[in-house]
């Protein structure tokens, strides 16, 4: 029980003592892999956490140095780092010691290493070409100075040659009217022109004026012509009926 209180007691230490002045953790923003703006994460420098002599240093200093670092790398995320520390807290003082003057530099370069691959992901050419060459180098200086420094500045310049979208103009199509099928009241219906009559010719049923003038007189010729052979034709047919009785 006394040992469970004292360790909850150094995790509280060690969550209160800071690492640097807060002024000097201020940090320009930075951009993700989207191009988007968010506030850069800065990776401390262990080797500047270990501010004891690990030879002479308690138990108990010994404990409160391994909480501290613990927080830092679980607030980093940095690959594998935080279990190897919780093993050796789980360990003897003996082991603890050994693993803070040598183990953890190792574990912590091996973390920043791998960190560093991750961030391959989605990558332009310029953050691809600064990834590798940190990692040609593979020391804590320049791995660390990629992820707080280069890793942001070839984002910047990669983000910088990205062709800016252009918006589409969209047309909006006009409804054509319709014509409607239903008649305008307004419409009138045109009469149709009556068929002229001819002065010549035959009257309907309707009637009609007389015909007068030269029209008439021919017609009176004529029937007296008619009128003059059906008398001869008479005359003619008596005097035979006559012969033949005699």
């Amino acid at each position: 029980m006394r040992w469970k209180l004292s360790a909850g007691v150094l995790v509280a230490l060690a969550f209160l003592i800071p690492a640097a002045p807060a002024a000097a953790q201020a940090q320009a923003p930075g951009l993700d892999g989207a191009c988007q703006t968010v506030e850069r994460k800065v990776y401390k420098d262990f080797r500047e956490l270990i501010a004891i002599d690990l030879d002479t240093a308690t138990n108990a200093e010994l404990r409160l140095l391994a909480y501290r670092l613990l927080a830092e790398a679980s607030a980093e995320s940095l690959p594998g780092l935080p279990k190897a520390i919780e093993d050796q807290l789980n360990g003897t003082a003996d082991e603890l010691r050994a693993f803070l003057k040598s183990g953890v530099r190792s574990a912590w370069q091996t973390a920043l290493r791998v960190k560093t691959v991750q961030t391959l992901t989605g990558a332009g050419p310029n953050v691809r070409a600064a990834t590798q060459k940190a990692l040609d180098d593979g020391s804590v200086d320049v791995l660390l100075a990629y992820l707080n420094i280069g890793l942001h500045d070839a984002r910047a310049l990669d983000c910088a040659a990205q062709p800016t979208p252009t918006p589409t103009a969209t047309s909006t199509v006009q409804p054509t009217p319709t014509a409607s099928a239903t008649p305008s009241a307004s419409a009138t219906a045109v009469p149709t022109a009556a068929p002229s009559v001819s002065p010549g010719a035959p009257l309907g049923e309707g009637g009609g004026l007389p015909v007068t003038g030269s029209d008439t007189a021919t017609v009176a010729s004529i029937g007296g012509a008619l009128l003059l052979l059906g008398g001869v034709g008479f005359v003619i047919g008596r005097r035979r009926r006559s012969r033949f009785v005699a």
